[in-house]
């Protein structure tokens, strides 16, 4: 991880920025699944001062290499003139990092109730009793709005920042972009 390339949304007055990111970051997700890639990070440099949100930029972090292999590969068609590209950069020297991690919640009550019927044996009137609308948990967490592509369901990627470290942790990342053990420079 030792370049990175920022990504910037423009304003633009038919699209709110949360749509935008949205985009752009399925885009990205199809492409890192396309390539096949483990070794390119994500964050989100104005996450925090972007209140609840993500802001309007995304990092991509990885080799020189890495991301060059995913820009020469064009996932970015249709969203070239909502993004303002940087040039590739060196990561700076004595950078903190930090984890970025995908966090999941069963927040579908009925999805929980047709479970509850299955294990346990339940009429759905019975799972509807112990499994009310407001059954669903919440997080209060990020999140990207996504369509899966084997389902076509909209579902939530909500996305937890780990604590702020001294030390780079190795390990590779999932389609998203996203690892449960590796770290990300954090600047």
């Amino acid at each position: 991880m030792d370049h990175y390339i920022d990504l910037k949304l423009l304003s633009d007055p038919e699209f709110p920025p949360t749509q935008l990111m949205n985009a752009l970051f399925a885009k990205l997700h199809r492409g890192l699944v396309e390539l096949g890639c483990d070794d390119i990070g994500i964050s989100f440099p104005d996450s925090p001062r972007a209140g609840h949100g993500f802001g309007s930029r995304l990092r991509l972090h990885g080799t020189a290499a890495g991301l060059d292999r995913l820009l020469a590969f064009n996932w970015l068609s249709g969203m070239r003139d909502h993004v303002q590209l940087s040039e590739l950069a060196a990561v700076p020297a004595d950078t903190q990092h930090r984890g970025l991690r995908r966090v999941q919640v069963d927040s579908n009550p009925e999805r929980l109730r047709r479970r509850a019927i299955k294990r346990h044996g339940l009429s759905e009137e019975q799972a509807r009793q112990r499994i009310p609308d407001h059954a669903g948990k919440t997080l209060d967490l990020p999140f990207i709005d996504l369509y899966s592509q084997s389902s076509g369901q909209r579902f939530r990627l909500f996305i937890a920042q780990g604590p702020i470290q001294a030390n780079a942790q190795i390990g590779t990342f999932n389609a998203y972009g996203l690892s449960h053990e590796a770290t990300v420079p954090w600047f």
